[in-house]
């Protein structure tokens, strides 16, 4: 997994004028930013008034993920790129506000294997009872209620004009807190695994996804890892992969289309493209050492080459004392070509086979 900063969404859920949620979100907010500074976690405020959404009005079952109006596809990006989720809200007639459950049944996938903690309001039952309602319906998104909660009595925490929550209240919205950026972390891999954009591995449980920025420190140690017997087999430390530090990894997977494959949080394998011209460059093809023998290094080879359709010739390098390397890019149909570089490495292309 990766160690980029939780996301949260602190969605405010009553849209009745100078209801009592949005102080309660400003109070939630400032409570927790030390702590969610701390914990790796950027709060999101938001209001389910500002989102501009009707009654669901998708011509599209929500599990499609086909969004026809504009106010949805804003509502799923939003949602998609959370990690996590506060919900602010009352007790209506021993439920949760209609808008709120209008918002969740927008959408599907969106939601799935994400963290969703409450903070309710209300008269004799603190809003408990709309939470219980809530449990309900986001259980069926596959969204993952949290067991801590933040209960408000109206009476105790609003003296006057002035909203006073207690000490207690204050401590259980960090064990909200806590638990949730514990689960996010937890639930990550399999977010990413039934994310869209994600591929079915060749290992059971394996998913591949393109890699960010975030992601280089994980780059860094598979590179490590794998370049050592590099290293050996051409008699040099001259290798880039090894010296890279995770700022240089960063700024080069900005650039390259990288592909990982995960398994578990853990980093597998990985390969990137870029093109130049009518030239498709593959670079950077790693597994890890004692996943070899599995097919692996050829998946990703497989997935790399689907970028090259428009381009004439994929073209990759390796050292010229690889006989694992070359012995692999052989089979797959790549001739080497005629010059080794000063730095020992040999080029190697094939070309692309024109689909009618």
């Amino acid at each position: 997994m990766t160690t980029k900063r939780l996301r949260v969404l602190v969605l405010v859920c009553s849209t009745r004028p100078n209801a009592l949620g949005h102080t309660v979100g400003q109070w939630l907010t400032q409570t927790l930013t030390p702590s969610a500074e701390r914990l790796g976690v950027d709060l999101v405020p938001m209001a389910i008034g500002d989102l501009g959404l009707p009654f669901l009005d998708e011509e599209e079952h929500p599990s499609s993920g086909v969004h026809q109006h504009e106010h949805t596809r804003r509502w799923s990006r939003i949602v998609d790129g959370a990690d996590g989720f506060v919900l602010v809200t009352p007790e209506y007639n021993y439920g949760m506000p209609a808008t709120l459950k209008n918002a969740l049944d927008y959408l599907g996938p969106e939601w799935a294997f994400k963290p969703v903690g409450f903070v309710s309001y209300g008269h004799t039952s603190a809003g408990t009872r709309a939470v219980q309602h809530a449990k309900q319906v986001v259980t069926t998104l596959r969204l993952v209620p949290l067991g801590a909660t933040v209960a408000l009595r109206i009476t105790e925490v609003v003296q006057g004009d002035r909203f006073a929550p207690e000490t207690r209240h204050a401590d259980a919205a960090q064990d909200l807190l806590q638990e949730l950026a514990q689960l996010a972390r937890a639930l990550r891999p399999m977010r990413e695994r039934e994310h869209p954009s994600s591929v079915t591995g060749p290992l059971p449980g394996s998913y591949a996804r393109r890699l960010a920025p975030d992601d280089a420190p994980h780059v860094t140690v598979l590179q490590r890892c794998c370049w050592t017997e590099e290293a050996l087999a051409n008699n040099t430390l001259a290798l880039p992969a090894l010296h890279e530090t995770p700022t240089d990894v960063r700024s080069w997977l900005a650039d390259w289309h990288t592909t990982g494959l995960w398994q578990d949080g853990r980093l597998l394998g990985m390969v990137r493209t870029r093109r130049t011209g009518t030239d498709l460059h593959i670079g950077r093809l790693a597994v890890a050492p004692d996943l070899r023998g599995l097919g692996l290094g050829r998946w990703l080879l497989h997935q790399a080459e689907t970028a090259g359709e428009e381009c004439l010739r994929i073209v990759l390098s390796t050292g010229a004392a690889s006989q694992r390397n070359l012995a692999l890019y052989q089979r797959q149909g790549y001739v080497p070509l005629p010059d080794t570089h000063q730095d020992g490495t040999v080029d190697l292309a094939k070309s692309v086979v024109a689909h009618t």
